[in-house]
């Protein structure tokens, strides 16, 4: 069995300049990791926060899963994130009192069958910087399109 990736956040990876990348479990409902593994997952807008020296994401809109009757889930429920408690000391040292942030960068089904999600420590970018990536795109693709 091998890692499937469900979906990845690509206006993080444009709006952000990532500083460090971790890896955690997500407390999730049965009907939340069926719907997970249809693909029928959203969280563009989503962050992570500290509550209680635990992290919430909050943001994440998992959709109902259609077959689960009366006992369904709230698609935008917080869901707890889980990570060791040294990661949770370091995260949460990083980001005290600095222009940090947490998002998810991508969610993808683990070789044991585990709904996980790959979360970041960023820091938002600057315009200036949004166009020097642009730019840079575009003469990457001139540069193929002539070969």
């Amino acid at each position: 069995m091998s890692i499937k990736v469900i979906t990845k956040n690509k206006k993080a990876f444009f709006e952000y300049e990532i500083i460090e990348r971790y890896i955690a479990g997500i407390v999730l409902t049965g009907s939340e990791i069926k719907s997970i593994r249809n693909g029928s997952v959203n969280f563009v807008d989503s962050y992570a926060y500290f509550k209680n020296n635990e992290l919430y994401l909050k943001g994440m809109h998992i959709g109902q899963y259609k077959c689960c009757g009366y006992s369904g889930h709230d698609p935008n429920r917080e869901k707890k994130l889980l990570l060791k408690k040294n990661e949770l000391k370091r995260i949460k040292s990083i980001i005290e009192g600095k222009p940090y942030t947490i998002v998810p960068l991508s969610c993808f089904i683990s070789e044991t069958g585990y709904a996980k999600i790959e979360i970041a420590i960023v820091k938002g970018k600057k315009l200036y910087d949004k166009r020097e990536q642009i730019k840079k795109r575009d003469m990457e693709r001139r540069k193929n399109l002539e070969i």
